[in-house]
């Protein structure tokens, strides 16, 4: 399998761009919020060993590279975190894209103003002042939006960790959240937390699940 390179960063590097790369997890769980990263890649960095899409790499690996991230001086981050309440009120994409916005936002409070490219893994734009190029799957192929993945996957999971420590039967350590048979199991057998996306319906699939939240 094909690592993600920086073909593109050099591309904007040479234009005389600083390039961020975003991603965001967390959009299709029936609990938690839905949590982006802004990295900002220095020029001239070197590619990190094993890192791709925090999906194909297991907790174990994303938090050795997740180390790897924090301790490299060429990298910096910002994140935006969107509640399950903001999620009910203003859905999903919506919240998606606000959460991208936060961490473009915490993430310029901390490396400055200076002429910026976004690259967000996604087909649409944020309300940003910034240019921005979308790509599908851009987690997968371009560098900078691989690292805001393993980022964005770390810092969501110890939330989720967090809750799991606070409502233990619920297995929030096991599913993160998302609407595994066992999740579904345990909201039914002790209801809905207030963490919980009263009125999100990922794709239509939890549809014959929705009188749980009644």
């Amino acid at each position: 399998m094909d690592y993600p390179n920086l073909e593109q960063e050099i591309q904007l590097w040479k234009q005389g761009y600083n390039v961020i790369g975003i991603d965001e997890v967390g959009r299709g769980p029936l609990a938690g919020p839905v949590v982006a990263a802004a990295i900002y890649v220095d020029k001239g960095i070197d590619l990190l060993k094993d890192v791709k899409d925090s999906k194909q790499l297991s907790f174990v690996k994303r938090k050795e590279i997740y180390s790897l991230i924090k301790d490299n001086p060429k990298i910096q981050w910002g994140i935006g975190r969107v509640s399950e309440r903001v999620i009910d009120r203003i859905n999903i994409l919506n919240a998606t894209k606000l959460a991208m916005k936060r961490a473009v936002n915490n993430l310029r409070k901390r490396v400055g103003e200076s002429n910026h490219f976004l690259i967000l893994d996604g087909n649409f734009s944020i309300n940003v002042d910034l240019p921005q190029k979308s790509i599908v799957k851009a987690d997968q192929t371009i560098f900078s939006c691989a690292l805001a993945s393993i980022v964005a996957k770390v810092y969501r999971d110890n939330i989720m960790l967090r809750h799991h420590r606070k409502y233990p039967q619920y297995g929030f350590d096991r599913h993160k959240g998302y609407g595994t048979k066992y999740h579904i199991e345990m909201i039914k057998r002790h209801s809905p937390l207030v963490i919980h996306r009263k009125t999100f319906n990922p794709v239509g699939k939890m549809i014959k699940y929705r009188k749980i939240w009644k």
